[in-house]
């Protein structure tokens, strides 16, 4: 699966679920899509909810944001460095971002970046449409 077809996908399974929610205020819709409340009540939101594993190791895991604003990426690639073609990449450069690279490829890895998943970052991008925050994520047609 690209990227693409992640982002569509997942907007639409994050757009049902703030659908089915319209009597909740943002701060109870940010208090929703808590780690352990959401795997209890939309075990199909995330594959990893059926194993039990965060994608993030942390405390207070909130899974609004399950990708992140600040994510950059294109399937056909972003650009080139040292002959590898770059999909993705962190458009803040975050002091926890990695790349995760093969021989003819680069990824931002953002395993370790536990900003999207904070309530107070939650706090300062939210929308119910979870598309309009994340617009400048696609970064090339198809």
């Amino acid at each position: 699966m690209g990227y693409l077809q992640w982002y569509e996908e997942f907007a639409a399974k994050h757009r049902a679920i703030v659908d089915s929610l319209p009597y909740l205020s943002e701060e109870e819709i940010l208090a929703y899509f808590d780690y352990e409340n959401m795997r209890e009540k939309h075990p199909d939101f995330c594959p990893l909810y059926a194993q039990g594993v965060q994608c993030h190791e942390m405390d207070g895991l909130n899974c609004y944001f399950c990708g992140c604003p600040h994510f950059r990426f294109c399937d056909t690639g972003l650009d080139e460095i040292d002959g590898k073609k770059r999909y993705s990449l962190c458009a803040i450069d975050s002091r926890w971002s990695a790349t995760a690279e093969s021989d003819m490829a680069i990824h931002q890895d953002c395993s370790h970046c536990p900003l999207p998943h904070r309530t107070g970052f939650i706090r300062r991008y939210f929308d119910r449409d979870w598309k309009r925050v994340m617009g400048e994520v696609p970064a090339c047609e198809g």
